[in-house]
């Protein structure tokens, strides 16, 4: 494994070691814009920049096991519950802004799969590699695909692509879903996002739970007046509303 290091993750400003990232793949209307928001956890000084194995600096060893894959880039494995859960980022973020909810689902019981993306890779299709790869590990039953705009908008595809018997259930923030895509999902859902964003909002987010027919839990919660994109959420007022939301929905559904 190549490891990740020093003052080279400083001065890539955490992209290179599996930050910032921008698909080629066009998403489904205006592009998703970059989270904006500040992040909970303190700026990284040079001193604090892990020398060893680690995704984006701010998920070490510590946390749990670092693998890599593809082009040698990171991802890690935290927590150690039977019900998995894989995070996709959104298009200009990292996997830094998601650890408000990573720390509250381990603290919940469960094992949590977050990735760094390849410039070229699709976050469908990358979502799919990282459940196969966390549904391997040893005394994982389900897996639940969590995803930021335009990782929300394409987890629902890659749930239909890994089926009914693998996948527990899918959290969108902040995502676009195709109504033909929504359509056919066949487990439960759970959409967040706010009512003002442009990119995820309220239409969006309405238009994809009235077409998810199927899904035997459909569910939506909209913050009104707001326009905070994915992540960005977590550090909001309503912040601990959001997790409160995610983590009550993957506990109605885990089994």
């Amino acid at each position: 494994m190549r490891k990740i290091v020093g003052l080279a993750c400083l001065a890539l400003a955490l992209t290179a070691c599996g930050g910032a990232v921008r698909e080629n793949a066009a998403p489904p209307s205006t592009p998703p814009p970059t989270s904006a928001a500040p992040v909970t956890t303190a700026p990284v000084t040079p001193s604090q920049v892990p020398t060893g194995p680690n995704v984006s600096g701010c998920f070490t060893e510590k946390d749990g096991k670092i693998f890599t894959y593809g082009d040698d880039l990171p991802g890690v494995i935290t927590g150690k519950g039977p019900v998995g859960v894989v995070i996709s980022y959104e298009r200009g973020g990292n996997v830094c802004t998601w650890r408000p909810l990573s720390d509250r689902l381990v603290a919940a019981g469960y094992r949590v799969l977050l990735y760094a993306r390849a410039t070229t890779a699709y976050p469908e299709d990358a979502t799919v590699a990282m459940a196969k790869r966390l549904a391997k590990e040893k005394g994982v039953k389900k897996l639940f695909l969590v995803g930021g705009s335009i990782g929300a908008t394409t987890a629902v595809p890659a749930a239909e692509k890994l089926g009914q018997g693998r996948v527990a259930g899918v959290v969108a923030l902040s995502g676009e879903i195709d109504a033909g895509e929504a359509a056919k999902l066949t487990v439960p859902l759970l959409q967040v996002g706010s009512e003002n964003d442009t990119y995820g909002g309220a239409a969006s987010l309405q238009a994809a739970h009235d077409a998810a027919t199927k899904a035997p839990d459909n569910q939506l919660l909209v913050i009104k007046g707001g326009s905070r994109h994915a992540s960005a959420l977590f550090p909001s007022p309503d912040g601990q509303k959001v997790l409160d939301t995610i983590v009550a929905f993957m506990d109605r559904h885990k089994g």
